[in-house]
């Protein structure tokens, strides 16, 4: 069912033109939609968040064709990962071109591009008519939005307009590869798996555990739901919930196939699914969820890092790790 409408893109190109703020539904989270080309427009999206200026942020353009608009050079692997991927849930880290105002790049001589999988954000852009950033709409180190319920919940009349495309189909962000340099890196997992990209192009894929290059989402603490996250091996989810609980903490647990009975005591319960795919595109809402019960805690493990896997992992490792504080 079609959420949106022919008038509500108008409206939301409108306030894009008037240098506004659109929270724009793709297909991984929502995001924080403002003019690629107005500066004072991408500043005011660093300050709704409270993120660092210094973050890069994402490009979203309407088609791969248009890429040679916003960038010096298009290699080969480039090329060959768009004719894939886009539209779809894969970021490119390439040379920044003139187009590409250094607020949106966070001071840096590469920019991060992408085509989103969702009509309404393709609609936009096309009605539009130029490159949108649009990091996720959340305040800088919660909880990605996947629906504009949590938009509006979070962000309020910080937006200008919130165009609601529904819940988002993967659930995770893009996964973000550099293709500067001779061996393309993943600098972030997200919703296109290291084998997809390595079949796509016929060689490996670098995956470093950290990358010096800066990029969206790579903060320690990105993710972050109110109650603190633990992470443990699966078979002592429900140990470690007890132990908490006998604390006096009120304790949430995403509880993995397989692992038995919560505890009665819990405070809430969510079962994982078995599916990656289907964990992947509920995990946000997960964790929204259990921080919406008023638990302390949250109790989690890691999934197998293998496809999907791989990045759910590295989102809940970013979860459950030092708390940011607030920076404009």
């Amino acid at each position: 069912m079609t959420t949106w409408s022919t008038a509500d893109i108008e409206e939301a190109a409108r306030v894009l033109r008037a240098g506004g703020l659109v929270a724009l539904p793709t297909e991984t989270v929502y995001g924080l939609g403002a003019n690629a080309e107005d500066p004072d427009a991408v500043t005011s999206t660093f300050k709704v968040k409270g993120r660092p200026p210094s973050h890069p942020l994402i490009l979203h353009i309407g088609s791969a064709a248009r890429l040679g608009d916003w960038v010096r050079e298009v290699p080969d692997t480039a090329r060959v990962l768009a004719e894939r991927f886009w539209p779809g849930p894969l970021t490119l880290v390439l040379r920044r071109g003139p187009r590409v105002p250094l607020e949106v790049t966070g001071g840096l001589e590469t920019v991060a591009v992408r085509v989103p999988d969702h009509p309404a954000a393709l609609a936009l852009l096309d009605a539009f008519g130029g490159g949108v950033t649009a990091p996720s709409a959340n305040r800088f180190g919660s909880v990605s939005p996947t629906t504009a319920g949590h938009v509006r919940e979070e962000l309020g009349s910080d937006v200008g307009f919130v165009l609601d495309g529904g819940p988002c189909q993967v659930g995770v962000e893009s996964t973000i590869v550099d293709v500067t340099g001779e061996t393309p890196s993943i600098l972030r997992p997200g919703g296109v798996t290291r084998e997809a990209l390595e079949e796509a192009l016929g060689r490996p894929v670098a995956a470093p555990s950290a990358s010096p290059v800066r990029v969206p989402g790579q903060h320690p603490s990105h993710y972050a739901p109110r109650a603190r996250v633990v992470l443990v091996a699966p078979d002592e989810v429900a140990g470690e919930a007890e132990r908490l609980r006998k604390q006096g903490n009120g304790v949430g647990i995403l509880l993995p196939p397989g692992s038995g009975e919560a505890p009665a005591g819990a405070h809430a319960v969510v079962a994982v699914p078995g599916s990656m795919a289907e964990y992947a595109r509920g995990l946000y809402g997960f964790l929204r969820e259990l921080d919406g019960s008023g638990c302390d805690v949250i109790v989690a493990s890691l999934p197998s890092e293998e496809g999907l896997g791989f990045a759910i992992a590295n989102r809940l490792r970013r979860a459950a790790g030092p708390r940011p504080s607030a920076q404009g």
